[in-house]
């Protein structure tokens, strides 16, 4: 479990294809103080578990479903990743409850200054919006953010500049890909209703003000 809080940018040294996975090794230095094999660390949101160690760097699998439902397809040596090491329970939580299991993955379809801050629209389909609320939380690219607005094309948040410059955020450009991650709380309010999150909006359409009501929401 994670808060989306990233403790630093680290870089990709090399991604080893081994099939439909691969295997990665990411260069770093303060998510290794007390990591040891077998624990989690959030890459670019994604819940990767140590297979080994080194003075200064990481190495994962990655399984083909990971493969085929987050950004790491478009991963290079050299590219820089959001790391954050697991959380540990009676510390603070800055950020959300994020699990590091990717919903999908969105598209940047703009970068707009605002004052000092950097708002981003996301593009994703409905199988991801329908889940997202205005002021609710998101995790992008494994970044605890509140979302901003929200329709079926896609999501704004809105990146104060210490997040922007402490973060991979910095780098991407217009039509980059990247990974989504749902509010946990959503997606298991939206099961309970009844429908999935990749469901149709006809499957979905049940869900009513009475329907809340009746479930105790």
């Amino acid at each position: 479990m994670f808060t989306g809080i990233i403790e630093e940018v680290g870089r990709v040294a090399a991604i080893e294809q081994r099939g439909s996975g691969a295997q990665i090794r990411v260069v770093a230095a303060k998510v290794l103080a007390g990591t040891v094999v077998g624990d989690s660390i959030s890459t670019n949101g994604v819940c990767l578990t140590v297979a080994s160690l080194g003075s200064d760097h990481f190495v994962a699998d990655v399984m083909p479903e990971t493969i085929r439902r987050t950004s790491f397809s478009s991963l290079r040596a050299g590219s820089p990743v959001n790391l954050e090491r697991a959380a540990v329970l009676g510390g603070r939580i800055g950020g959300h409850i994020v699990s590091g299991h990717i919903d999908g993955t969105g598209i940047i379809g703009s970068i707009q200054e605002d004052s000092d801050a950097v708002r981003l629209r996301i593009q994703a389909d409905a199988s991801i919006t329908r889940t997202i609320v205005e002021k609710g939380s998101v995790a992008i690219e494994g970044i605890s953010l509140t979302v901003t607005d929200v329709d079926d094309r896609g999501f704004g948040v809105s990146l104060i500049p210490h997040t922007f410059a402490a973060t991979n955020l910095s780098t991407k450009r217009l039509g980059d890909i990247v990974n989504v991650e749902c509010d946990m709380i959503g997606k298991y309010v939206f099961r309970a209703l009844g429908a999935s999150p990749g469901a149709s909006a006809q499957e979905s359409a049940g869900i009513t003000i009475s329907t809340l009501i009746e479930n105790g929401f």
